[in-house]
C-alpha cells in the first residue's frame, strides 16, 4: 500500500530502541527521511544506521529546552517536518507509597514534558504551513490503570489529554493530532523485565509470561507480547490517514474490554 509519504520528514523521538525504533524503521521503509534522537552519540548513530540510509541520529536530550531546539533545528534544516511521533518515555514497577516526589517529577519530565517541548516547536510551523501530523505514544495503562505502576499510568493518561487538547487547536486545518496506545510489547526493556522476573522466580521466561497473562492480563486476547513492528504499521496508518484527528488508536491485544477505540 502506498501511504504517499515518500520524501517527507518524520521526527521519532527516542527512536533508538523499542517501539520508537520500529516506528522509525516503518516510516523510513515507506520513503520518509527520519530523524531520531538520543543522548549517546555512538548508540543513536548506530540505531540510525540500522534503520537505513535516510535516517539521521541526533544527540539531543528532550529533558531540556536546548535539546528540543537542537532536534527541531536539525530537522528543520532538512525541510518541513510532516510527522512528529512523540515516543520518549520511562516505566518501572513500583510501590506507590515508596515513590518519592523527585521520582514523580522525573516521570512527568520524561513522559509529558519531552513531548510538550518538541511539539511546541514543531506544531506551530505545521499550523503556519497547514500541513502535518503528530502522534503521541501513550499506553493501554492510560485507561487500564495499574496499581503497581501508578506514576506511569497517570502520566500516560495525561498524554491522552494533551493529545486531544492539541487536536482542538487544529480545527479547520490540515494538521492532525492523535494518540496511540500500545499494549505490552516485546521491546528490549520489557523482555529484560520478564527475564529478570523469571530469574528471580527460578522459572523460564515462557512460564513467567504464561502466568502474567493468566493472572495480570486475563482479558488479553493475544496472550503474548506484541511485535514492535506491528506498532510501526499502526502508527504509520494513524499518522497518514487524513480522516483521523483527535482520536486514540488502541493496539493492546484486546486487553481492555471495550467496543470503542
Amino acid at each position: 500500500m502506498d501511504f504517499d509519504i515518500s520524501g517527507k520528514i518524520a521526527i521519532v523521538t527516542g527512536g533508538g530502541t523499542g517501539i520508537g525504533h520500529a516506528i522509525a524503521k516503518t516510516f523510513h521503509d515507506e520513503g520518509c527521511i527520519v530523524i531520531i534522537n538520543g543522548r549517546n552519540k555512538e548508540r543513536i548513530e548506530a540505531a540510525a544506521a540500522a534503520i537505513g540510509p535516510r535516517a539521521h541520529g541526533v544527540v539531543a536530550d528532550l529533558l531540556t529546552l536546548e535539546g528540543a531546539q537542537t532536534l527541531a533545528s536539525y530537522a528543520g534544516n532538512l525541510g518541513p517536518v510532516s510527522f512528529l511521533i512523540n515516543n520518549v518515555g520511562i516505566f518501572d514497577v513500583n510501590d506507590f507509597f515508596e515513590v518519592s516526589d523527585e521520582r514523580w517529577i522525573e516521570y512527568f519530565e520524561h513522559n509529558i514534558m519531552t513531548a510538550v517541548r518538541i511539539t511546541r516547536l514543531v506544531m506551530k510551523d505545521m499550523l503556519t504551513r497547514n500541513e502535518g501530523s503528530i502522534v503521541f505514544i501513550s499506553s493501554e495503562a492510560a485507561i487500564r490503570s495499574i496499581g503497581n505502576m501508578v506514576p506511569y499510568s497517570v502520566t500516560k493518561s495525561a498524554m491522552l489529554g494533551l493529545g486531544r487538547s492539541l487536536a482542538e487547536l487544529t480545527r479547520g486545518t490540515a494538521v492532525r493530532v492523535n494518540s496511540y496506545m500500545p499494549g505490552t510489547t516485546a521491546t528490549e526493556s520489557v523482555e529484560k523485565y520478564f527475564a529478570d522476573l523469571a530469574r528471580e522466580q527460578g522459572r523460564t521466561v515462557e512460564q513467567t509470561l504464561r502466568d502474567f497473562y493468566k493472572e495480570v492480563q486475563p482479558s488479553n486476547l493475544l496472550q503474548k507480547l506484541i511485535d514492535p513492528m506491528l506498532h510501526g504499521r499502526g502508527v504509520l496508518q494513524l499518522a497518514s490517514n487524513p480522516a483521523m484527528n483527535g482520536v486514540t488508536h488502541r493496539a493492546d491485544g484486546g486487553t481492555i474490554r471495550s467496543i470503542f477505540g
